[in-house]
Order: C-alpha cells, then sequence, then structure tokens
C-alpha cells in the first residue's frame, strides 16, 4: 500500500491553485457579461413591448418602436452572409486541400492576415469607393452588406481553415484509395465533418455584422426611415446605427429609450446565433469522429 508523500502533497496544492486561478480568470470574463445585461434589463427592461418591437419610430425618434432598425439590420445580416460565407469557404477549400505551399500561398495568409486587422472606418470608406461609386449601387443594402462582408471573410476563411485542417488526414486517404477525387473526398467526407466549425465562423460573423456601426452608416445605413426596405437597393435603418443616433444627435430621449434598443440589439445577435449553434449542435452529432 502506497503513502501520500510530501511530494504529492505539494502537487495537490498546485493542481488546487492552478485550478482556482483558471476558474476565478473564467469568472472574470463572465462577470462584465452578466453586468451588462443586467444594466440593459434594469435601464431598458420598461420600453420592452410587442408594440415598441414592430412599430416606427414616432415624435423625432423619441417615441415609438424599432420595427424599420430592427428588420434592416436582419437584412444586412443576411445579405452579408449570402455574400461571404461561399467566398470565405471556398477560399479555406482552396488553401487547404489544393494550394501548394509557396511564396503564393504565405502572401494570401498574409494578406488575410492584415485584412482582418484593418479598422473598420477603413473597410467603409473602401465600401464608399468601391460598391457606392465604381459598382453604382448607391447607398443601399447591398452596398453596406458587401463592406460588411468583406470585412468579415477573415472570419469565415480563418475559421473554415482550421476545421478543415482537424478533418484527419487518413479519411482524405482512404478516400483516395477507394478510388475517389479529390473533389469527391472534399464534397463527401471533409465538409460533411467540418461543418460545425464552419458554423463557428458564421456565429462569429453575425455578431460583429449586427454590430458595427461605422461601415454601414456611409454606404447603406439611414439615421431615420420609417419606410421598410422592399430590395436590397433601397436604404434601410439599422439597430446600430440608430443607437447611435438616438444616444449622442437625439434631444429629449427618454432615458429608458436606448438601453432598450441596445437590448433589442443583443437579443437579435443572440437569437440568430442560437440558430447557428443549433446546427451547429445537431451536425456534431452526426460526425463520425
Amino acid at each position: 500500500m502506497f503513502e501520500a508523500t510530501e511530494l504529492n502533497f505539494r502537487d495537490n496544492r498546485v493542481e488546487w491553485a492552478v485550478k482556482a486561478l483558471f476558474l476565478l480568470m473564467t469568472l472574470l470574463l463572465i462577470l462584465p457579461v452578466l453586468l451588462i445585461l443586467g444594466v440593459l434589463l434594469y435601464r431598458g427592461g420598461p420600453v420592452l413591448s410587442w408594440e415598441f418591437l414592430f412599430t416606427q419610430p414616432t415624435n423625432g425618434m423619441t417615441a415609438g418602436g424599432v420595427l424599420p432598425a430592427l428588420v434592416g439590420t436582419i437584412w444586412l445580416v443576411v445579405v452579408a452572409l449570402l455574400a461571404s460565407v461561399p467566398i470565405g469557404v471556398a477560399a479555406a477549400i482552396y488553401l487547404s486541400e489544393y494550394a501548394p505551399q509557396n511564396a503564393l500561398t504565405r502572401a494570401i495568409n498574409l494578406a488575410i492576415i492584415n485584412l482582418a486587422g484593418v479598422p473598420s472606418i477603413v473597410h467603409a470608406l473602401f465600401g464608399v469607393g468601391a460598391f457606392v461609386y465604381f459598382f453604382r449601387f448607391g447607398t443601399s443594402i447591398l452596398a453596406a452588406s458587401l463592406t460588411l462582408a468583406i470585412m468579415t471573410l477573415p472570419v469565415v476563411i480563418v475559421s473554415t481553415l482550421e476545421s478543415l485542417r482537424a478533418v484527419p488526414h487518413a479519411f482524405r486517404e482512404a478516400c483516395w484509395n477507394m478510388g475517389a477525387t479529390r473533389w469527391q473526398t472534399i464534397w463527401r467526407v471533409v465538409l460533411p465533418n467540418s461543418i460545425s466549425g464552419i458554423l463557428t465562423g458564421v456565429i462569429l460573423e453575425v455578431s460583429r455584422t449586427a454590430g458595427e456601426t461605422a461601415p454601414i452608416m456611409f454606404t447603406g445605413a439611414a439615421m431615420f426611415m420609417p419606410l421598410l426596405p422592399r430590395s436590397v437597393f433601397d436604404q434601410t435603418m439599422a439597430l446600430s446605427l440608430h443607437l447611435y443616433t438616438i444616444s449622442m444627435n437625439v434631444p429629449d430621449v427618454p432615458e429608458a429609450l436606448p438601453y432598450g434598443v441596445a437590448l433589442v440589439l443583443i437579443g437579435l445577435i443572440l437569437s440568430m446565433n442560437a440558430i447557428s449553434i443549433g446546427f451547429r449542435t445537431v451536425l456534431r452529432s452526426r460526425r463520425k469522429w
């Protein structure tokens, strides 16, 4: 029978201290989020209602609801996803499965990293020059969404790259030995086993896209437009810009109104993320490894 030595006791104390440290760091990350949500609920909860969600702003945006901004935000997020996800996934597939490891590939990877570090206001200026004036989309949902898509492409590419590389190489070799082509292997084996990681990138993109203000301010979002958009070539309100406008530029706004708009924005982001997480959970349960 073995008895614990002083070394064992010391290792246990170190293990306990490390575990407590990591728990404290986790709580320090969660605590600010809980505090923010608590303040928003306390300050903005009184204005939340179905009428607030499904009516237009009135009295110079000092009363009424957020329907045009809510619908406009959904438009911007959906169109940005439709534009960025296919391109980002295709680029990641090329870099992971086809591209040789040479100077060109390294330059592409460096460009992706640099693109992720470009400030949002620079993306806004690029969107104005490229989509508003050069392609003549005007200030519209399409121009704003494409600007957001360019801004969030690195998130989709990097998350897809990591999920593709996480698929064991033995899966590919087994398919090739059975006579499958490279594309058949990617389509039938690699992508189905990496889809959960791709959805992680989509979740991150939704969060960033819905909360951005500068890129859409110059390319397609209007400070006040009570009419709902009918196509991607219309301007629209957005929750992030609406929150900035009533907080900084509109006098005599009720104190609870900006907090209510912030709650709706966070609720929309959480709802979209919950849908993506649900899909990811279902697909992850079907993964074969």
